[in-house]
């Protein structure tokens, strides 16, 4: 098990707040095993305090709120990114005013001085956010899918009518190193058309060109791009340290397009909700051996996620270098054959055809035609293959089905296919 982390030594940020333009002094303090993450309010009678959860998370406009006013502390999504992305779990985090400094606009200033205090062990082992099974959200135009997946990674599209943006996507698999290196230091940024607008709503009190990307109609003004593709990239940090307020490491495979503060609160909820329902398998190994005659070398589908009867299944088969057919396909290159990813999807298919009846050991399944087949992905030992299929059309005992597989979220196989329940 990985262990929980921290600092070993307190460090400190000065500046002021992006939004509120109030100086604020931030020291980030070591926590015990535990404590989680956490931010003290200094200034405020009895200095209370904040925990980093998405319970606590206030749906605000243009940034992270936790808590509500006056016992709140706003936009914490850069503070919390640099957290996320040293794979720190416990820490104190103390303000003297309403908002982290804004620094120079990104993550890097509290990256640094945190890296620079050394991370150290701080008890107890790492809690994970895993996934049993994909959740999809939409919030206005914010758009998440995230997948069960064995590491954090982030796949972003932001769109914004100007010549410089338009449309950008980045994929980013989250370790401290891309983090540092492609994630960090990437900027906040605004439209000059807007900061009337936002000034009279409260906001960007303490913006200026020093702090954020400032576009007018085509170009940026008083300073230059780190990346063609900053925005996204910017964009991407702000998911990671929204996704910390899950209260541990999130390991899934989140799509986002157009994604937002409040977007990302909501799937960070609902992630948590899915997680807590504890869903269980549906079927298991000895369910489906019952249920469909194949076997050993031939089964190829582990076990049952979901089953809606005669509407979808969700099944899984778990990819491993013992598979007889690596022997040979290919030595020293082991690939499974794509006709086996079709095959093992088609008898994800089969286990809800012959489940809907009470014998089914009196049943075969005769797959009658195969169309629209693709394969996108090899799938390789120690992949596990996720299998979705929908019913499109039952019309007596034939069956037409839709199915797509993924690995880590990501489609590998896609076929339609039609099937036929007969007499064994």
């Amino acid at each position: 098990m990985t262990r929980r982390r921290t600092i070993a030594r307190a460090a400190e940020v000065q500046g002021t707040g992006l939004h509120q333009g109030v100086p604020c002094r931030l020291r980030f303090l070591p926590a015990k095993g535990g404590d989680g993450l956490a931010f003290r309010r200094m200034d405020l009678p009895g200095e209370p305090v904040i925990p980093a959860r998405a319970d606590r998370a206030v749906l605000t406009e243009r940034r992270t709120q936790l808590g509500e006013d006056p016992v709140s502390v706003h936009t914490v999504e850069h503070v919390l990114a640099a957290v996320a992305g040293l794979g720190i779990d416990d820490l104190l985090i103390e303000l003297d005013g309403p908002e982290p400094p804004i620094a120079d606009g990104s993550a890097m200033p509290f990256f640094s001085v945190l890296s620079d205090a050394g991370v150290v062990e701080s008890g107890g082992d790492v809690q994970y956010l895993d996934l049993v099974r994909s959740v999809r959200i939409q919030d206005g135009e914010s758009i998440y899918e995230a997948h069960p997946a064995s590491a954090l990674s982030l796949d972003v599209t932001i769109e914004f009518p100007h010549p410089l943006i338009e449309q950008q996507h980045g994929r980013w698999m989250v370790t401290t190193e891309t983090f540092a290196t492609e994630l960090a230091n990437a900027r906040t940024f605004g439209f000059v058309h807007e900061v009337e607008m936002l000034r009279a709503r409260g906001l960007i009190q303490g913006a200026t060109t020093e702090n954020a990307i400032v576009l007018d109609a085509d170009s940026v003004v008083g300073t230059t791009l780190r990346w063609v593709d900053e925005f996204v990239r910017h964009k991407t940090m702000d998911c990671v340290g929204d996704l910390a307020l899950a209260g541990a490491r999130v390991r899934a495979r989140v799509v986002a397009h157009k994604p937002s503060h409040r977007g990302t609160i909501l799937l960070v909820r609902e992630m948590l909700r899915v997680a807590a329902a504890k869903e269980t398998t549906v079927y298991g190994i000895e369910e489906i051996l019952k249920i469909i005659p194949h076997r050993y070398p031939f089964l190829l589908v582990d076990r049952i996620l979901e089953m809606e009867p005669g509407k979808r299944i969700v099944g899984l088969k778990n990819v491993t270098i013992n598979e007889p057919f690596f022997q040979g396909h290919f030595p020293g290159h082991p690939i499974m054959p794509g006709v086996l990813i079709v095959e093992a999807m088609a008898q994800v298919g089969g286990v809800m055809l012959m489940g809907a009846f009470d014998d089914p050991e009196s049943k075969v399944v005769y797959f009658m035609s195969l169309d629209n087949v693709k394969w996108r992905k090899p799938v390789k030992p120690g992949d596990q293959l996720r299998f979705e299929l929908d019913i499109v059309q039952i019309r007596g005992r034939v069956c037409k089905m839709r199915g797509i597989a993924k690995v880590d979220g990501e489609l590998v196989c896609e076929a339609d296919m039609a099937a036929m329940v007969r007499d064994g």
